[in-house]
């Protein structure tokens, strides 16, 4: 399965999540995680397929992408604490999005997913995308790993927060998350530990989180 295919067998899930009248039920409740509400929450995962549509439109970017594993070293959300600038400005943008309601959103996820099947089979193999919030550039492929791991993470939080079970995913669209989740928590662990987290239960860490 190309990664086009595979981040589009990946959002479709979100986007059921999404749909999901629980969720809307519970839009300003709060979540399970600390200071998000649940609509909040629906705001950032729905952002992870609409940030696709920008990605697709214009030429292809002429910055120098950068590999995928640099993006996340340079990624100032990562370890950000969670009342600092970098995490109240996430958990508002969140908000922000999902501020007219979960009927609205859910209408413009579903419509950027459709428009999204066709454009990323149009798109050029080698476009370069440019993310304003970043900075820097990534390659289309790398792009849509970083979207698929986001919603891949995600879809678990609103659904543990409405008791709902976490979507599954097909194996193409999983494996290559997993990948590189491990490929993170091996950078910031050691290959010792997280070798013996899966491995050797007597000795594994008792953390080998990628963030």
């Amino acid at each position: 399965m190309s990664r086009r295919n595979a981040y589009l067998e990946t959002a479709a899930p979100a986007v059921a999540l999404l749909s999901a009248p629980e969720v809307a039920a519970a839009w300003e409740r709060p979540s399970a995680l600390a200071r998000w509400t649940v609509g909040g929450l629906a705001g950032h995962l729905a952002y992870q397929i609409l940030s696709v549509d920008p990605a697709l439109e214009g030429p292809s970017s002429e910055e120098e992408p950068i590999p995928v594993l640099e993006h996340y070293a340079r990624a100032a959300w990562i370890d950000a604490p969670l009342d600092g600038e970098v995490s109240s400005g996430i958990r508002a943008k969140g908000e922000g999005i999902s501020s007219d309601g979960a009927r609205h959103l859910v209408e413009r996820v579903r419509a950027a997913l459709d428009r999204q099947r066709t454009g990323l089979q149009e798109a050029q193999g080698d476009r370069v995308v440019f993310m304003p919030p970043t900075g820097w550039a990534l390659r289309m492929d790398d792009f849509l790993l970083t979207r698929m791991v986001e919603l891949a993470v995600h879809m678990d939080d609103p659904a543990v927060s409405v008791d709902l079970s976490a979507p599954e995913l097909p194996g193409a669209a999983l494996d290559p998350v997993v990948a590189l989740l491990t490929g993170l928590a091996v950078r910031r662990h050691g290959q010792a530990a997280v070798l013996r987290a899966l491995t050797r239960a007597e000795r594994a860490p008792s953390v080998i989180n990628a963030f």
